[in-house]
């Protein structure tokens, strides 16, 4: 939890503001996983902070949906390309990816 909060501080995630009139704040918990080797023994455990979207009501809070995964058949197509192109691909884990996009919305 601590490595996931000093994430959220360096990258300046959010700054503490009073919750303006007619808004509503959204919720956050604590989302806990084991990481297993190969052989099913706990080698980490991962902790995130995610938002409570069940409180949230379409048109309202939010305008749209979005996924942040890639389909297999993108991702298939990005490799057979770069394969066919002589490209090298580098896979790379990123633990807080999320962290450096930008929004234009206000989140509360």
């Amino acid at each position: 939890m601590q490595e996931e909060l000093l994430q959220f501080k360096m990258q300046k995630v959010w700054i503490l503001v009073d919750l303006p009139y007619r808004k509503r704040a959204i919720g956050t918990k604590w989302a806990y996983r084991n990481k297993k080797d190969e052989r099913g023994i706990v080698i980490r455990n991962k902790a995130r902070q995610v938002a409570q979207g069940h409180t949230q009501e379409e048109g309202i809070d939010y305008e749209e949906v979005f996924a942040p995964v890639a389909r297999i058949e993108a991702i298939r197509l990005f490799l057979a390309y770069a394969s066919f192109m002589g490209f090298p691909v580098y896979q790379m884990d990123v633990k807080s990816a999320f962290l450096y996009g930008t929004i234009e919305e206000e989140v509360y």
